[in-house]
């Protein structure tokens, strides 16, 4: 038997972005039925499916998009991926919808955080000493760091969008990160210690990181969903998260970057803190339980990945080859930006001053082999540190304006989890976008890329994908109130949370 309620009290249809598994809309714009039986299946129409999932189609597109193998030609000769052809399709479509009044909006927060960097950026590449060589460096900073994320930012409209491009970012991985074990198994990866054992996914060894990045960044948002609350999501999807981010474990092993796997452990422990201490406790004794059981007891873990590890604590000691190049790279960095401290030698102007900052042990290169390519000496053209890239090539001008903008992400980010969670447990104002498990996403992203940094920098197909994160963690963190003061339930009311 149903019983109707009044009008006022009848829980809502939707809130433009929360949809609790037991009501909400669904994917054609119907209404799902909490009760009185199953629901009649609607009919899905392609008017009805675009008008859901249209805004979303070219930003899900750029991230699958990066399942394409990568030719090696467009790597060496910095040709346009098919990654960035995406990226320039996703921008112009939300140009398009902002011409047409269906885009998003940007609070003067966001634009200050992205246009922050945008002049930063202009003015570092006309205080450069060839500013026409610095061109395409300041295009590459701008897409990555502005146009994708603004557009992200502006065509995400609430949760659901959120968490379908969770899903997006952790099926690539999981497809890059299948390739790679293939690659290790059958001994088709990249050349790592005299074998072609090291997954690098369909990146190829020239783009060493990128595989382990995007393996990575898929790990952390699945680890972040299977933590997520019982009336955030269904036990079912919580699950299929915690599998999905079991599963990234091994191939994220597999790339042999050290800097991926600090960044993980990092960004991973951050988002188990942010979830609940005593769950933090609990899980934290299960894994080191687990670890000592796989290791010690059964041997798993090959002596290449031992001596990896290790690597990671001994660099101070006995470091090799690409340690000691990448200290000599730092080092470089650091002289140019104390010639010009303030704008920096431009962008892309690393490689024409490194030879006359880097001390004589730094080699002529890394060497490359495997998955395709005969081998051959990759030059050095970065620090392998954005922060270091940045100050060298842009000065305290452009340092400034991403450290600052990442600063506002992260405490604006933080501040928004936890209005969220007084609104979706305790029935408290509202001021964030969205729910809980997003925001625990968010700051699992933006504390990777920001360890990352320390050890990568921007460079191959997949940094499109890193323009897309910033994005989605834009989004959460400046996006405006879906729910305004005025629509605020009363005391007495009942706030019928979708649960």
């Amino acid at each position: 038997m149903t019983v109707a309620l009044p009008e006022s009290r009848r829980p809502p249809l939707g809130d433009g972005g929360r949809d609790g598994p037991g009501q909400g809309r669904d994917a054609g714009g119907g209404t799902a039925r909490t009760g009185g039986g199953p629901a009649p299946r609607p009919s899905l129409t392609s008017a009805a499916f675009w008008r859901r999932w249209g805004p979303m189609v070219p930003t899900v597109a750029t991230v699958l998009v990066l399942c394409v193998p990568v030719r090696t030609g467009d790597v060496t000769q910095s040709k346009i991926t098919a990654a960035d052809a995406a990226s320039l399709v996703l921008v112009v479509w939300c140009l398009v919808r902002l011409l047409r009044g269906r885009g998003g909006r940007l609070t003067p927060r966001a634009a200050a955080v992205l246009g922050a960097p945008a002049a930063a950026f202009a003015v570092a590449t006309a205080a450069s000493a060839d500013p026409w060589a610095s061109l395409p460096g300041f295009v590459r900073y701008l897409q990555i760091f502005v146009l994708v994320p603004g557009a992200v930012l502006l065509l995400l409209r609430g949760t659901r969008d959120f968490r379908l491009l969770c899903r997006a970012v952790i099926l690539l991985a999981l497809v890059q990160g299948a390739v790679g074990v293939v690659q290790n198994l059958t001994g088709t990866g990249a050349s790592y210690m005299g074998q072609d054992i090291r997954a690098v996914g369909t990146f190829g060894p020239l783009d060493i990181m990128g595989m382990s990045t995007v393996v990575s960044l898929g790990l952390v948002a699945a680890f972040a969903l299977c933590l997520a609350e019982p009336g955030d999501s269904s036990r079912r999807q919580r699950i299929t998260a915690g599998c999905c981010a079991a599963a990234l474990v091994p191939p994220l092993i597999l790339s042999f970057s050290r800097g991926a796997w600090i960044a993980t452990a990092v960004a991973c422990t951050v988002v188990l803190l942010l979830a609940g201490v005593r769950r933090a406790v609990a899980v934290l004794l299960a894994l080191a339980a687990a670890s000592v059981v796989l290791v010690a007891g059964f041997g798993v873990g090959s002596a290449m990945v031992e001596e990896r590890l290790t690597s990671i604590v001994d660099i101070g000691s006995a470091p090799d080859r690409s340690v000691t190049d990448r200290y000599s790279l730092w080092s470089a960095a650091e002289g140019m930006w104390q010639d010009a401290p303030v704008t920096g030698v431009g962008p892309k102007n690393f490689p024409a001053h490194r030879d006359g900052h880097a001390s004589l042990g730094l080699s002529s290169g890394s060497d490359t082999a495997g998955a395709g390519l005969q081998f051959q000496k990759e030059p050095l053209l970065s620090p392998h540190n954005m922060y270091l890239l940045v100050l060298s090539e842009q000065g305290l001008i452009g340092i400034v304006a991403l450290a600052g903008g990442g600063s506002v992400l992260l405490v604006q980010g933080l501040r928004r989890l936890r209005s969220a969670r007084v609104t979706y447990r305790h029935g408290g104002a509202a001021d964030a976008p969205g729910a809980p498990d997003c925001g625990l996403v968010a700051a699992g992203l933006l504390t990777w890329q920001a360890v990352d940094f320390l050890y990568a920098d921007i460079g191959g197909p997949s940094t499109v994908l890193t323009a897309v994160v910033l994005g989605a963690v834009s989004w959460w963190a400046l996006a405006p109130s879906p729910l305004a003061p005025s629509t605020r339930r009363s005391q007495g009311e009942e706030e019928a949370p979708a649960r």
